[in-house]
């Protein structure tokens, strides 16, 4: 059924990196989310208004506010997709996480509105009787609203993965939240079926259970969206994939200092530094930079840019001295990565220049490691000094920061 809607409304479905066919699913979304909510509240409004049952009124609100969430995630569709302008020269795609989160906060609200409303219908419990006919009808009504929220969520959970859009996504965990909360109202109906003199309020205690569970989704989905929007890992294998892409050439000893920004779910920014041989002629190094930039750009839709850090590769004795800081930091922690290693000679030391990724777990102190160093790197008539960099760990992955002579 996705896939059918998909081929009938939306042109080049498959093209999913084109903003106009991401906009085209966010649309075909958000219509499907409007026009089924749409009638479900309609047809709770009524059987809940004839029945007396609190519960079953609220869940038609709630879809009424999913119908409204639909709205506001085809809204950001249309803003995400609008063109990089002046003021916002990486685009408009973070609006979708915006979208989200106001979702997320309508859920909220749902949850809060039907707590209350439930504890006060416990308190002020009245015995009313409802006849086995309005019972029936509204267990019907009930099991259709729970296949068709089955469905929604399914649906968007769907073309949510598909174009890692996190509004989608929180639009699928509302719609499963819909099928949990219909469910309990629809398992208190059927216990009114058999047991009519019930001496508390049974359609008050489980819109209490509901409306906690609803509040427990809504905060962990603020949590899902608001992510994004302070910044999060980019995806390892996506990154992983680039990286093995560059160290696919020849001219390129070893990569390091990986840093991503991601603007909105296709719009990733990165920049990475590459360790090529220090005799080579600069031009032709440029050249194969370039073309390594142009190749990722056009392949995976990445805007990267790549500093080149010339490196020795035929001095012995540097060679020697950057293997074995790398056994002395392997011997301190396993997971401490070394790159632009340089010597420089003087006439009362000698200079031992490099950067130092420092995992976050990390618990030693800066000087801790400098003294170490110290302990284990020492050489007959020898005075070493270790100037070095700290550098953070932005991509998390042991195997992606690697240098000359790994």
């Amino acid at each position: 059924m996705v896939e059918f809607l998909r081929k009938t409304f939306i042109k080049d479905y498959q093209n999913i990196k084109d903003p106009s066919v991401r906009k085209a699913h966010g649309k075909l979304a958000s219509l499907v989310g409007v026009i089924s909510n749409c009638f479900l509240f309609c047809v709770k409004l009524v059987i809940g208004l004839i029945s007396g049952s609190i519960a079953m009124i609220a869940d038609g609100i709630n879809n009424l506010s999913d119908m409204g969430s639909s709205v506001i995630t085809l809204v950001g569709f249309k803003l995400a997709s609008a063109p990089a302008d002046k003021e916002h020269p990486y685009g408009h795609q973070r609006i979708e996480y915006i979208a989200g989160l106001i979702v997320s906060m309508i859920i909220i609200f749902v949850g809060g509105n039907l707590f209350f409303s439930s504890f006060n219908k416990i308190i002020h419990y009245e015995m009313e009787s409802v006849s086995n006919t309005v019972l029936w009808i509204s267990i019907g009504i009930l099991s259709l609203s729970i296949l068709v929220k089955m469905w929604q969520s399914y649906f968007n959970k769907k073309i949510g993965n598909l174009l890692q859009s996190v509004a989608l996504c929180a639009t699928a965990e509302d719609s499963r939240n819909d099928c949990i909360a219909t469910f309990t109202i629809l398992l208190a109906d059927i216990v009114l079926l058999f047991w009519k003199n019930i001496p508390f309020s049974l359609d008050g205690v489980m819109g209490i259970l509901v409306s906690l569970f609803i509040l427990y989704s809504g905060i962990g989905l603020i949590k899902e969206t608001v992510d994004p929007l302070i910044g999060v890992q980019v995806d390892k294998a996506f990154v992983k994939e680039i990286v093995t892409e560059i160290k696919k050439d020849p001219f390129v000893l070893g990569v390091h200092d990986i840093v991503c920004h991601l603007y909105g779910p296709t719009k990733c920014f990165m920049t990475i530094h590459v360790e090529v041989d220090a005799n080579q002629k600069l031009l032709e190094i440029h050249d194969v930079i370039d073309n390594l930039e142009k190749k990722i750009r056009l392949e995976y839709q990445v805007e990267l840019t790549i500093h080149m850090d010339p490196i020795q590769t035929d001095n012995p004795e540097v060679n020697q001295l950057r293997v074995r800081i790398r056994q002395a930091l392997e011997e301190i922690d396993e997971h401490l990565s070394m790159h632009d290693f340089r010597v420089v000679e003087g006439p009362s030391h000698t200079n031992l220049i490099f950067d130092l990724v420092v995992p976050y777990r990390f618990t030693r102190s800066n000087e801790e490691i400098v003294k170490l160093l110290q302990e284990k790197i020492q050489d007959e008539g020898k005075t070493y000094y270790f100037v070095i960099e700290f550098d953070q760990q932005f991509v998390q992955n042991d195997d992606l920061n690697d240098e000359y002579g790994n």
